[in-house]
Parts: C-alpha cells; structure tokens; sequence
C-alpha cells in the first residue's frame, strides 16, 4: 500500500445515511408503519400524564421485531413534547432489562437517566451505594425535577425478582414521591410474563395490557421502503426490498430482522466493489444475520 493512500477514501458510496437501519434509531411518525392502532392505545392509556397526573402502567408483549420498543419510545417522546406544552415536566428512563437485570442495576440506571445533578444536587454514583440508598435519590430527583417520570423497561421478563416493579408501581400510592409521580411501561416477548409475578405486583404493573401482532409482508415492505433513504439513490436493485420483506415475514414478521438484512446487503455490496445492492446480496445478507443472532445467542448462554 503506497504511504499517502488511506483505507478510510471515498464517502460511502452506498449508504447516505446508514443510521436509518440501525435498531437504537427512533424514527418520525410517518416512518412508523402498521402501529397506529397500537400508538392510539398507547397514547390513551398513559394520557393522564400530559397533565401531571398519574398515568396507567403499561405491559406490551409481542414477539422479537414487532415494534413494541421502537412505539414505547416514540409515543412517550411525543408525550414529553405534548406535556411541556402544558407547562408539564415529564422524564423518561429507557432501561434494558437483559443488560440491567439486578435490581440495583435497575434502580441506579433510572435514577442516572432521569437526574440532572446541575438541578438537583444529587449524585448517582456506579458503585459504592445501597440499592435502598439508590432508591432514595431516585425518589428525591423526581420530586426536585419532574411532575412524572416514565420508565420503560425492556425485557422486564429478565429482571432478577419483582420487587422492583412493587417499588416502582406503588411509589406514588405509598408517598415515596411527593411532588411528583411516576409510571412504567414493560416490554415482554414472553405473553404469558405476568403469571410469574407476585399477586400484588401484577396488579398493580398490569393496568393495561396490549399484544402487537407479527408484520406482514406488505408492511414489513413498506417499513423498508420508509427507510430506503438510508441508501444513495438508484443504488437499490427493485427487487432487494421485496426479497428481504418475503424473508423477514417467513420467520414471524420482524422488522428488526429485516432492516438489519438491507443494511447487510448494502454493506456486502461495498464489500464487493459494487455500486449497487442486488438481489444476489441479500441471501448472504441473511445469512449473515443469522450468524450474527446465533453469536449473540452464545454470548447470552455463556
């Protein structure tokens, strides 16, 4: 390799903007597709909070890829904005219940999402703390920042015990928080999630419950299509999007699945010094995929 020539050259020549097929990535409303149904119940039943009051808890089940994490985050996004309209402060703590799954990990990662030591004066430290003490800062920075927190936990079915969502579903009924008040939205892929929960817990967690149903292959279709801007133009082959939608709705309509098969194909077509993302690519493409979930599967078994 001549010394003056560098592997980072010429911008991307396939993608325009990768970060449309990335899962963190939270998409306007009108990318949105096949969840109206879903983004109106939900709306509804943590509605209370737009005007300061104690919204519903919230269980979502579905299986992997049906938008239950990507609906939870935009509608309290649009709730957060809603609310400050009304001259409501809401904060919202998004946590990954695989990743955080003791309840000090639990309790420390939602008092770090919804603290802002410049207002509240409270520090919250990674180590060094009782879980009780984390709960006691947690309940001092609602009070000294928010009207509501919402907390979303995601695969709240991996959490070590329930009592963290005893402590968090009753906080308010039990005057932990004064000055405020707080709801929870838990995500599950698992339907029949809250039969394992102590009676009191479910209860109180389970105010309302929503199932979303697999995609089809014309929405899975039309969801990679609203994304299709991630690529430069004419760069796509026409019969890349169907392909990937035909195979993603084979195996229970995940979107997720499908999205990270476009991006694959994509970078497969660079890979291979082409300026186009052909049909070819997309068999590899997923095979790729799969061998990206078996290896997360191995890291989660080991």
């Amino acid at each position: 390799m001549n010394e003056s020539e560098s592997f980072f050259g010429n911008p991307d020549p396939i993608f325009a903007d990768k970060e449309l097929l990335r899962v963190s990535h939270l998409p306007e409303s009108d990318r949105i597709i096949g969840r109206d149904t879903e983004l109106r119940k939900l709306a509804n039943a943590i509605k209370d909070a737009q005007r300061g009051d104690t919204p519903n808890n919230v269980l979502v089940y579905g299986k992997t890829g049906t938008g239950k994490s990507l609906c939870s985050k935009y509608i309290t996004r649009d709730l957060t904005e809603a609310a400050a309209d009304n001259g409501v402060k809401i904060g919202v703590a998004y946590v990954d219940c695989f990743q955080e799954s003791t309840e000090t990990q639990t309790v420390r990662t939602i008092a770090q999402a919804l603290n802002s030591p410049e207002e509240t004066e409270i520090t919250v430290p990674h180590t060094g703390v009782s879980t009780s003490d984390y709960y006691r800062r947690l309940w001092d920075i609602l009070d000294a920042r928010l009207d509501v927190g919402i907390i979303i936990l995601d695969e709240i079915d991996k959490l070590e015990g329930d009592n963290v969502l005893m402590q968090l579903s009753r906080a308010a009924e039990a005057g932990k928080v004064t000055e405020s008040t707080l709801g929870v939205i838990g995500i599950s892929n698992k339907i029949r999630y809250k039969d394992s929960l102590n009676e009191r817990v479910k209860s109180s967690l389970s105010e309302r419950d929503f199932v979303f149903p697999p995609y089809d292959a014309n929405q899975l279709r039309e969801i990679l299509k609203s994304r299709s801007d991630a690529f430069r133009e004419d760069v796509l082959d026409e019969d890349v999007i169907p392909k990937v939608a035909a195979l993603a709705a084979k195996e229970h309509g995940d979107a997720r699945k499908a999205i990270d098969i476009l991006r694959y194909a994509g970078e497969i077509a660079d890979e291979h010094d082409d300026d186009t993302v052909k049909i070819e690519y997309v068999d590899e493409a997923h095979d790729r995929e799969e061998q990206a979930r078996l290896s997360t599967s191995q890291n989660i078994a080991s």
